[in-house]
């Protein structure tokens, strides 16, 4: 890892309509051009939620241009290079990935889906307000690693670490 690079980061969730496309725009933002994030689901909805949206808009984030896309855009020929890939929701990170070209370092970071909250517009509005807020203090946490300097065995543990901070859907897996 070198600091003179864009690292490309792909979010990875099955609908590719919340958690996926938050973690993307404040990425690129947060990165400050250091990173180039995606998103993609395993079965993508096909439409991006309004209530990401709406939050991304709502803290200062981009929040259009975003589209629900197949992971497999990102498995062909002459797809970008991935250095990191992070599932956000705990479906996607037990499914079956395509192969990725250049094997990039992967992580769960899993959290509960703001899309399934169910209530008014209000308690709707929190739940995704709350989704941005974890994935934000996690990309925060990323941002600042030393990826320079850090060997690969402490990255690994670090992002491992990233994913079982506040929020955390479900336990992450011990090291083997």
């Amino acid at each position: 890892m070198t600091t003179d690079r864009v690292y490309n980061v792909l979010f990875l969730c099955t609908g590719n309509s919340s958690r996926s496309i938050l973690a993307e725009s404040i990425l690129n933002t947060e990165g400050k051009g250091r990173f180039k994030a995606y998103s993609a689901g395993s079965q993508p909805k096909g439409e991006v939620n309004p209530h990401a949206l709406t939050e991304l808009a709502a803290q200062g984030y981009p929040s259009t241009g975003f589209r629900s896309k197949s992971w497999d855009e990102f498995a062909e020929p002459g797809a970008p290079e991935m250095d990191f890939i992070f599932t956000v929701c705990d479906s996607a990170a037990g499914e079956a990935c395509p192969v990725w070209i250049g094997h990039p370092m992967t992580a769960h970071w899993g959290i509960e889906d703001p899309a399934a909250m169910e209530g008014n517009e209000i308690e709707k509005g929190r739940a995704f307000a709350q989704a941005a807020r974890y994935l934000k203090n996690r990309i925060s946490l990323f941002v600042n690693l030393p990826l320079a300097t850090i060997d690969k065995l402490a990255l690994e543990t670090h992002l491992r670490q990233i994913g079982a901070t506040e929020g955390a859907s479900i336990k992450q897996p011990k090291a083997s």
